[in-house]
């Protein structure tokens, strides 16, 4: 009899096919990754066909495929599909032989026979055939010989498919289908000039496929954009973690862009390789000299407090500032020479970004700015009217003048009586206020607000 030899850190095994004998190859593969866990696979094979009703198995799809979603387009009828993925393991194998017989070899290649009783958590039970129980707590240093491979376990996922075929002869087979384990995202790295008025701007997307196969030489596209998807309680085949790549330079941008429905498709324009358990990073596009403006930002919240001034980058997203591109959702990492080399200084995250529009970076509190603010006066005029005074004092402790952006939610139903700087009314609710600090020294900002309840 025929025995396979299991090994307790490792499986090996020579499976002879169990396929009918057609021929499949893969012409042409292409993938397209969504921002949410999404990718959607279309694969081109050819199969020799047999005329009349057969079976065909297609191997290497995703382990996380959903088999719903499935589409097949060939000279023919499917008439019944099914996703086979109990795969082969160690402790498959030995749940298939409880009640069977089989052999364990020690480091020192003693052979022990027995009926299997048990296999659990790395223990087994054996009934020996002169008798008697043997029970191995530890099986990490046994190996394992068995009959054969149980039914039903297999070495790859597989589609397997009962076709009907008007003719024999080789064709070309389309399939396709969703996946889960597939990601992708934008990554941005910007570097400041020494007056923080310019930046360059790099953009780089990070593609991971987790979803349990490897797709070579693939036509590669990426979608940007919130596609709505209904949420399914199934659990689908969950395949392992990925390992993370390290970053590597690009040329130039690969990228070819252009609207899709209501979102914005990438076309890599050259083949790769997406292999499994990794993260592949490509770059998207470069500008450089882009117009940037610090600013430092206070949102006031009306309390006796002391709060912390925020530092924001922004820069605008036209044609004539080296961008005007759709700019997907991502981390904009921040860097600034000190002289000696780069530095990081800071991060955020932007959502989907239209041409055109302001993109806008937090990227961290001042050091030398403080902003305390305390509320000096409370009246009551009547029951539903009554009158608040406010003070926001901002210290600056630079060797250089500053403006600092100082923003209230003041509520509703409200009015300025009066206030030692100018205001803008950004919306119903809330204005802002812009107050010019000198160097190492002290600005104040009073106001006064009615409220009607």
């Amino acid at each position: 009899m025929k025995h396979l030899a299991l090994f307790f850190s490792a499986l090996t095994l020579a499976v002879p096919s169990k396929g009918n004998g057609q021929e499949v190859n893969q012409k042409e593969i292409a993938v397209t990754v969504y921002n949410n866990n999404l990718g959607v696979v279309k694969d081109t094979r050819e199969i020799n066909l047999k005329s009349g009703n057969q079976q065909i198995s297609i191997t290497d799809v995703a382990q996380q495929i959903d088999p719903t979603s499935v589409h097949i387009k060939l000279n023919g009828e499917v008439i019944e599909q099914n996703y086979q993925y109990d795969l082969v393991s160690l402790d498959k194998i030995l749940q298939k032989y409880i009640d069977k017989d089989i052999s364990l070899f020690s480091e020192n290649n003693e052979l022990v026979e027995g009926k299997l009783l048990s296999s659990l958590g790395g223990q087994v039970v054996l009934e020996k055939k002169d008798g008697g129980l043997l029970m191995i707590p530890n099986v990490s240093k046994y190996r394992f010989s068995v009959g054969s491979l149980p039914d039903g376990l297999i070495t790859k996922p597989t589609l397997v498919w009962q076709v009907i075929s008007p003719k024999s002869g080789d064709q070309d087979v389309e399939i396709s289908y969703q996946t889960q384990g597939m990601n992708w995202h934008a990554e941005y790295v910007a570097v400041l000039n020494k007056d923080d008025s310019k930046l360059d701007l790099n953009s780089w997307v990070s593609i991971d496929n987790n979803s349990g196969t490897t797709y070579k030489n693939a036509k590669l596209k990426l979608v940007a954009g919130d596609v709505n998807r209904v949420q399914d309680d199934r659990r689908l085949y969950k395949g392992r973690g990925f390992n993370d790549m390290v970053m590597s330079e690009a040329v130039a941008p690969q990228f070819e862009e252009k609207e899709f429905f209501e979102y914005h498709i990438y076309n890599l324009q050259r083949p790769t390789t997406l292999a499994q358990n990794e993260t592949k990073q490509i770059s998207l596009f470069e500008s450089h000299n882009v117009d940037a403006n610090k600013k430092y930002f206070y949102r006031s919240n009306g309390y006796n407090t002391q709060g912390k001034v925020n530092v924001i980058v922004e820069f605008s997203n036209k044609e004539e500032q080296n961008l005007g591109v759709p700019m997907p959702k991502g981390k904009v990492r921040v860097y600034k020479s000190d002289g000696e080399s780069i530095e990081f200084v800071g991060e955020d995250l932007i959502d989907h970004t239209p041409k055109n529009e302001t993109v806008k970076l937090k990227i961290g509190d001042a050091f030398d700015i403080v902003a305390e603010e305390r509320q000096v006066e409370h009246k009551k005029i009547t029951d539903r009217v009554y009158e608040q005074s406010f003070e926001v004092k901002l210290t600056n402790r630079k060797n250089e003048k500053i403006n600092v952006e100082v923003e209230r939610n003041l509520g509703v139903n409200w009015e300025i009586l009066n206030s030692s700087l100018k205001y803008e009314k950004k919306n119903a609710q809330t204005i802002s206020f812009t107050v010019p600090v000198e160097k190492d020294s002290e600005a104040i900002l009073i106001y006064k607000v009615r409220y009607v309840n």
